[in-house]
């Protein structure tokens, strides 16, 4: 328990990493993925269309059987670079009720991980691998539940020895637990999220938990979209301790909205022409969180 402890501790306390970029050339390189994870919704001739101006290939837009989830890779060989877009849900009930399922241990990743999220991400990777150049970076992107399947196809793709470029999602659920966050913490995951979408909260920190390692938590840095042209980058507890905010709020329809793909592209779009980091006050009180 002491030991268990202290890591968790560790993760609390690590600062914030500050974006390497200015905040309009941040938006600048989220837009892409945005799109991306945008147009794996979109039937395939529309897909393409969307990842031809992006001057990508696109490479395979499929479903896998069993898995019921729409993915495509996208290339470009100029850059050495693959895209791998896994579409999300349109029903939020349903992604806050799946997310709420057991962790188990998952043999590729050896973490554990949610089950549905891990079943999808084996499909998809196994039809990819093919596709692919090892010499290539390969960055993976989506929207909701397409965004947990894209970080666990980032870590099967990091345990397998590939190169991996940014990780960036949008309204992503939780997919694994601390020590599972902590085994994949090198990667570059940059969680963008609303700050009224309850999906990336769920299920909810309990402080009860809070010096349990098998509780889900989430990796990389996350970008909280706010009013205008402001933005809050948070990572650790303070990301975690968001959901204390808004979370008690019952599901409403403003809630969907906030969730929705379209008011995500909306969002960035904006902030691509003029961005203002500000601070988020989650008023946590770490001491008094481990009763001191």
């Amino acid at each position: 328990m002491r030991y268990s402890f202290y890591l968790f501790v560790c993760i609390c306390l690590a600062p914030a990493a500050s974006s390497a970029n200015e905040p309009t050339e941040l938006f600048a390189q989220i837009k892409p993925y945005a799109d991306m994870a945008n147009a794996a919704y979109l039937p395939a001739q529309e897909a393409q269309g969307i990842i031809e101006a992006q001057s990508y290939r696109l490479d395979q837009y499929s479903n896998v059987p069993g898995v019921e989830v729409n993915y495509f890779v996208a290339t470009n060989d100029a850059l050495k670079h693959h895209i791998i877009a896994v579409r999300g849900t349109a029903n939020i009930e349903n992604a806050i009720v799946d997310v709420s399922l057991k962790l188990l241990a998952d043999e590729h990743a050896k973490i554990a991980l949610h089950q549905g999220f891990a079943q999808a991400a084996e499909g998809i990777y196994k039809v990819v691998l093919p596709t692919l150049n090892k010499d290539y970076k390969i960055s993976t992107t989506g929207h909701s539940l397409g965004g947990a399947v894209a970080v666990i196809l980032a870590m099967y793709l990091d345990i397998d020895q590939y190169k991996l470029g940014p990780i960036i999602t949008f309204g992503q659920p939780k997919l694994t637990n601390v020590s599972g966050a902590l085994a994949f913490r090198h990667l570059d995951v940059s969680r963008v999220v609303t700050s009224q979408d309850l999906v990336p909260l769920v299920p909810p920190l309990d402080v009860m938990d809070i010096n349990k390692l098998d509780i889900y938590w989430h990796l990389g840095k996350e970008i909280v979209l706010l009013e205008e042209h402001d933005y809050a980058e948070l990572e650790g507890v303070k990301s975690m301790m968001r959901a204390t905010k808004i979370f008690s709020t019952k599901l409403s329809q403003e809630n969907l909205e906030h969730h929705k793909m379209a008011g995500y592209l909306e969002q960035i779009d904006r902030k691509s022409d003029a961005a203002t980091l500000v601070p988020y006050d989650t008023s946590i009180n770490l001491l008094r969180l481990f009763g001191r």
